[in-house]
């Protein structure tokens, strides 16, 4: 085998032995949030203006309406919150989409710390926590072409 592809396989194998997904409840979402860990919302436009969004969280849909992704534009978006050696944090609605976005950050992108909020925003704010409205945040990144 080619040195460089060895070399190269090694490398991706151990930024995937040092990848960790890590399921958290609200208590611990809060806790990180404290810490200014980023939060990435990855539902889509009309969910985040159904629900409003955790303050500071940035608006970046994975799937949209049709369940289809662009996997490498989003990614390009997530780095500019989180390079792979920091945490970051995703939500969604429910928690379904998250652990798929959250597995790809992981095991495709090489984060080593993806924290994955158990029950989305529904959790969030069945357990009263502060949600605001998503219009300012949501012109924001249309303008920014970002969301």
């Amino acid at each position: 085998m080619n040195k460089v592809f060895v070399t190269s396989l090694l490398i991706l194998q151990s930024l995937a032995a040092n990848a960790e997904v890590i399921d958290i409840d609200t208590t611990e979402f809060a806790r990180l949030l404290d810490q200014r860990v980023p939060v990435i919302d990855v539902r889509t436009a009309p969910e985040w203006e159904e629900s409003g969004i955790v303050a500071g969280s940035h608006l970046f849909t994975y799937f949209d309406r049709n369940g289809k992704s662009d996997p490498a534009a989003w990614l390009e978006k997530a780095r500019t919150v989180a390079k792979p050696e920091e945490p970051v944090i995703l939500i969604c609605r429910s928690g379904n989409r998250t652990k798929a976005v959250s597995r790809f950050l992981s095991d495709q992108a090489g984060y080593a710390r993806v924290y994955a909020v158990k029950g989305g925003i529904q959790a969030w704010a069945g357990a009263g926590r502060p949600l605001v409205p998503a219009a300012q945040a949501i012109a924001t990144c249309r303008a920014k072409q970002h969301c």
